[in-house]
């Protein structure tokens, strides 16, 4: 089992940064795909970005692609989404996952992770 808890959410204004953390429990996440998700209120939950076993492999939502990095620490087991230039349109609850995967892979569906966080709230105001 592999519990993960999110952290870093907060309010910020538009144009502002934030950097939501995910840390993970009961396993190290050396071998899993991380993503993170959020949902909005009365939307669907969307993947935001995800990543393989490294850095060097991710992919990411068009709309934040130059503005959000996903990261991860494998010594401190814990993944990482740096969020800058934010826009009001970014508003809503962030969620981290993860999935156990025998390659290098990256998964950007929702219903392909096994183990989610409770989430985190971010509000980005005009």
């Amino acid at each position: 089992q592999v519990q993960l808890v999110e952290s870093g959410g907060g309010l910020v204004q538009a144009g502002g940064s934030l950097r939501l953390s995910c840390a993970a429990s009961g396993r190290t996440l050396s071998s899993y795909a991380m993503g993170w998700f959020r949902q909005a209120p009365g939307k669907e939950r969307e993947y935001v970005a995800a990543m393989g076993w490294s850095d060097s492999n991710t992919y990411y939502l068009d709309s934040v692609k130059d503005r959000f990095t996903i990261s991860r620490d494998n010594v401190k087991n814990t993944e990482y989404l740096q969020m800058n230039n934010l826009k009001p349109e970014d508003t809503a609850v962030y969620y981290c996952a993860a999935r156990r995967t025998f390659s290098d892979s990256v998964i950007p569906r929702a219903y392909e992770y096994d183990y989610w966080g409770q989430g985190t709230q971010v509000t980005v105001s005009s």
